[in-house]
């Protein structure tokens, strides 16, 4: 119970913004987050992102957090766990996205085919001449995979707003690209 009552201190003390309290409790509970996630099947390198993301979430959310038992580390292993899983589904939309693009063997096909370097300037530029918040939520949502609810908080607005946003992101970046001359699937893919 000692041990108890020092992490109770120590989560006082973090809750007051002091560092060095919250690595006391980063120390007592780092290894034991990381194992976690490992059995989760996590890669090493995988498992060691999900540790410092669960504690980046302990310090985000430190006024939310439920201790216990004196402890922070249940909310740290359910936080890593779904971490993980928000993970593992990111990767499985990635690889279905991937499984759906067209694959071709001939590389001169590609080129022909492919955009040329000044209608990938313009889709950046497109993209750039967006509100900040809304070519984020456009390029976590079309680019990355992420779940559009993810996104929104990832970016502090509500699943609501970031549905709107993103809808008008789409139709600002058609309108532009479309005014660029670029009408590649690409653009319309982004569109939708």
């Amino acid at each position: 119970m000692e041990d108890g009552w020092e992490e109770l201190s120590d989560w006082s003390r973090a809750l007051k913004r002091d560092p060095r309290a919250f690595a006391r409790i980063f120390d007592r509970h780092e290894g034991r987050v990381f194992r976690h996630s490992l059995n989760l099947g996590a890669s090493f390198h995988d498992a060691e992102d999900v540790t410092a993301a669960s504690f980046f979430e302990l310090w985000r959310r430190r006024d939310k957090v439920r201790i216990v038992e004196g402890s922070t580390l249940p909310w740290l292993l359910v936080t890593a766990t779904n971490i993980s899983l928000n993970s593992r589904r990111s990767l499985r939309r990635y690889r279905t996205v991937l499984d759906r693009l067209p694959r071709t063997t001939d590389i001169d096909e590609n080129v022909r085919l492919g955009s040329s370097i000044d209608k990938n300037e313009d889709l950046y530029r497109s993209l750039k001449q967006l509100n900040p918040t809304d070519g984020s939520l456009l390029v976590l949502t079309a680019v990355d995979g992420v779940a559009i609810n993810d996104a929104a908080r990832l970016l502090g607005i509500s699943d609501g707003a970031a549905r709107v946003r993103l809808h008008r992101a789409r139709k600002r970046l058609q309108n532009q690209l479309d005014r660029s001359g670029d009408t590649r699937p690409h653009a319309e893919g982004v569109g939708r």
